[in-house]
């Protein structure tokens, strides 16, 4: 599973999410950290929205919803597997 977070330097939020992500062993991800603050275009839509996450699959990317900053590694990784299929 290629997830892509788009993130910032700094921002508590992101890191939260990334450290989450990366405490995950029950999926095989491979996650991509796309700073906004090096792509104008990405800042103009994700300056406010930050962290943003995505799921790359061949056919493009999918918006996965705004996840909670409270949420358990065990409940990411539900609200993840639901992706998966």
């Amino acid at each position: 599973m290629k997830l892509i977070l788009y993130s910032k330097v700094g921002c508590h939020l992101c890191e939260g999410l990334e450290e989450k992500l990366r405490e995950i062993t029950e999926i095989s991800l491979e996650l991509e950290i796309r700073d906004i603050t090096t792509n104008h275009q990405w800042w103009e839509m994700y300056q406010y929205e930050i962290p943003v996450l995505f799921l790359a699959t061949e056919t493009g990317e999918t918006f996965i919803p705004r996840i909670s900053p409270r949420v358990s590694v065990s409940q990411l990784t539900k609200i993840l597997h639901k992706y998966l299929s």
